[in-house]
């Protein structure tokens, strides 16, 4: 039987998993008004504000390293496009059907290993790709042929976010190198700046300031409290990865569908087609099939998250 010391780290990342998915439900109502360029600026602003003093608390040291600060930097552009496509994607897509899709990048994440780290591309990762991409035809199917009945515009919210979910594999390959030389509270603050230091220049032609175009205190409200949200699952994700193994997270990651799929139905009026459920079961199956042996192997360490954590 579990003891309640060895429960927490699974009970924390299940916990993380669900704050999530409540702010992607948030920032999806936010961009629906104000856009996804404001919503996204307006939550790492707050962002950071949020976690400057979390991290001036228990930092060591002023500053990073400039390297510490090139590679902060490297992965803020990344998870920037990969949340803009993702937030873009999400407005024209029902939340089920976006994370469903989002799921296949930790197989991605394994050619991606091939590719920069020169592991073998196996029989067993082939054989999950084709699962998996059989499941991401269902959900597609499911969504724009019988059960969708969608045009151009929904099809693009699909590719974006399974361009979206080509990127966070990249993002995968990168944040064990990250998370082996900062603290979560450094990676959170500059993650958070960067991004919307990033964004910032393009602010004059593309923001939506308070008080126009419907940018009214609620929106606000919602981008701020997404930010709290964002911040506090990081934390409580970054705790749980760090204390449990690997093999015994990564099932609690594909919980996100089960979160995404009530928030959509309780505020979007969302509800997951047959369609969406068996690819998403297809999804989580190959990508089972692609990294049960991965993560047998790595266990104790920090593994391949299933979610897009944006």
């Amino acid at each position: 039987m579990m003891s309640s010391r060895s429960l927490l780290p699974v009970l924390a990342a299940a916990c993380g998993i669900a704050t999530f998915s409540v702010m992607d439900a948030l920032m999806k109502g936010a961009s629906i008004t104000v856009g996804v360029y404001t919503a996204l600026l307006w939550r790492n602003l707050i962002g950071a504000m949020l976690c400057l003093p979390v991290w001036l608390a228990v930092s060591q040291r002023a500053l990073p390293s400039r390297a510490m600060l090139v590679v902060h930097a490297f992965r803020s552009a990344l998870v920037c496009a990969m949340a803009s496509l993702f937030f873009w994607g999400l407005v024209r897509t029902p939340m089920a059907v976006g994370i469903a899709l989002s799921f296949i990048s930790p197989l991605v994440a394994l050619y991606l290993s091939a590719l920069f780290l020169g592991e073998a591309v196996t029989r067993r990762a082939l054989l999950a790709s084709l699962i998996a991409l059989t499941g991401v035809a269902v959900v597609a199917f499911g969504r724009l042929g019988a059960g969708g009945g969608m045009g151009a515009d929904s099809r693009a919210g699909l590719i974006a976010i399974l361009c979206s979910a080509m990127l966070y594999a990249g993002n995968l390959v990168m944040q064990r190198h990250q998370a082996q030389r900062a603290s979560p509270a450094e990676i959170a603050l500059f993650q958070n700046l960067f991004i919307a230091l990033i964004m910032l220049p393009l602010a004059p032609w593309l923001a939506v300031w308070p008080g126009q175009s419907g940018f009214d205190p609620a929106h606000l409200g919602l981008i701020g409290a997404a930010a709290m949200l964002a911040s506090i699952s990081l934390g409580l994700l970054g705790w749980g990865w760090a204390r449990a193994e690997a093999h015994r997270l990564l099932p609690v990651e594909y919980s996100a569908f089960v979160w995404s799929a009530l928030c959509g139905w309780w505020w979007f009026g969302e509800r997951p087609s047959v369609w969406t459920l068996g690819g998403v079961l297809l999804i989580v199956g190959g990508v089972w099939v692609g990294t049960a042996q991965k993560v047998a192997q790595t266990s104790g360490e920090q593994g391949l998250p299933g979610e897009l954590t944006l």
